[in-house]
């Protein structure tokens, strides 16, 4: 079963008389976003060929009905744009090592040996106990002979010492911060 659309010269005639003012209302809903305003501009007229009753609406003109449109999809766009994860570029890629290669995870260790090796020897020996060797805080205090908030504190200025020295690291060893 057909539906009845909107006879092309009247929409023809309605993208001339209502296009422009349409657009530039939809270019503020966008904040200037040229492509999301033509998107929805184009989605506007696609849902006035679609409802060809409200051509026969007692309007005086159709562009209250289509401002109307427009803002509804814009606000169902924003709605949608939200409710997703934001959307990565290529160039977010290109920068990301390929986790099969291990050239990588060679320098980073080599990196991370050398840094280690420049700590004091008591915030060696923590993060030796802790990281290295896998012992919980409270076992590294068995084994190191002093108190778990001991092991606590050392094992966090140590960590602020390899930021330090690893500043391209840095993040990924305040994520690791023993609880």
């Amino acid at each position: 079963m057909a539906t009845a659309t909107t006879d092309e010269r009247a929409l023809e005639e309605l993208q001339r008389d209502h296009g422009p003012a349409l657009m530039s209302f939809l270019l503020g809903l966008t904040y200037g976003d040229r492509q999301r305003a033509e998107d929805l501009l184009q989605e506007t007229l696609v849902r006035a060929w679609q409802h060809p009753e409200a051509f026969e609406a007692p309007y005086a003109s159709m562009r209250p009905w289509l401002f109307t449109v427009g803002r509804r999809l814009a606000i169902d766009a924003r709605r949608s744009r939200m409710a997703r994860p934001a959307e990565i570029g290529d160039g977010v890629l290109d920068g990301t090592p390929d986790p099969s290669d291990v050239t990588e995870s060679a320098v980073a260790a080599l990196d991370v040996r050398a840094a280690v090796r420049e700590l004091s020897p008591e915030h060696r020996a923590v993060l030796e106990r802790i990281y290295f060797d896998g012992l919980s805080v409270k076992e590294a205090a068995a084994d190191l002979g002093i108190p778990a908030g001991t092991v606590k504190s050392r094992s966090y200025y140590a960590l602020r010492a390899l930021g330090r020295c690893l500043p391209g690291y840095s993040r990924s060893l305040s994520d690791s911060l023993p609880a």
